[in-house]
């Protein structure tokens, strides 16, 4: 009866396609127990069913940066070269042959004095208004051996006391030879509107017998270099002058002392 009793265990080949029992072999209430416990507390226990992840995102690579375009550099900078190059030759060579000139001519500046001053006219009105006239002698020297000077038309001679202008003229146009002494007599006449204070000024330095004279001169040259003529520039000669007398029309004026000053202007 035992045995009847018993209740028989079927081995399940799962492998073989057959379904699971779901009747527990062993009753709940029974006292056999399972070496792996209770299918259905065992159920219990398992962990809730998850949803599998997404993928992850596809990572699209970002496309490459374009090469910036390459500026024209290249030209401008071999032009510039080129240029600053070109300059600096010039440059040298324009040095080059000022020296070689300056060695084969070897230029001195000309020289220039005023010999003699004289007065034919200097009178002061009642309305204060001087009127003067000058027989000025100019000597110009050149001391060069191989330059000669072309003066040309267009020249300003020009007496000063203080900033007033007394009297102006001009020398004549004329060549002057190489190692050549020119002495030139100039008239020179003019009118100055002075103050009261001048014309006092002006005799107090009369009476202590040292009245200051500016004898200015601005006058186009052009220099010859054996056949070659150069271009026009403008010689300026500044002499400052003392004199005995002024105002005493009568008697010639004796220079007391002169300083004398040249100059170009390109």
């Amino acid at each position: 009866m035992a045995d009847h009793q018993r209740q028989r265990i079927h081995p399940v080949d799962l492998e073989a396609g057959h379904p699971r029992p779901t009747t527990p072999l062993v009753p709940p209430g029974s006292s056999f127990r399972s070496d792996k416990g209770d299918p259905a507390a065992a159920a219990d226990r398992r962990p809730p069913h998850r949803q599998p992840l997404p993928p992850p995102p596809r990572r699209v690579a970002a496309p490459l940066p374009l090469p910036p375009p390459k500026r024209r550099r290249g030209c401008c900078c071999r032009f510039l070269c080129c240029a600053v190059v070109t300059v600096l030759l010039l440059a040298v060579l324009a040095a080059a042959a000022l020296g070689a000139l300056y060695l084969v001519f070897q230029p001195k500046a000309p020289r220039y004095s005023v010999d003699r001053l004289s007065v034919s006219q200097f009178q002061v009105d009642p309305t204060l208004t001087a009127s003067a006239r000058f027989d000025v002698t100019v000597t110009a020297a050149n001391p060069n051996g191989r330059i000669g000077i072309f003066y040309e038309r267009g020249s300003s001679l020009s007496v000063w006391y203080h900033t007033h202008r007394l009297a102006q003229g001009a020398l004549p146009a004329f060549y002057q030879g190489r190692r050549n002494t020119t002495v030139l007599g100039v008239v020179m006449a003019g009118q100055a509107q002075l103050g009261s204070a001048v014309v006092a000024a002006l005799r107090d330095e009369q009476q202590t017998g040292a009245v200051p004279l500016v004898f200015r001169a601005d006058v186009p040259v052009r220099v010859e270099l054996g056949s070659l003529k150069l271009w026009t520039v403008t010689s300026r000669v500044r002499c400052d002058l003392v004199v005995d007398s002024l105002l005493n029309a009568s008697s010639q004026i004796k220079i007391k002392g002169s300083n004398c000053k040249f100059s170009l202007k390109l």
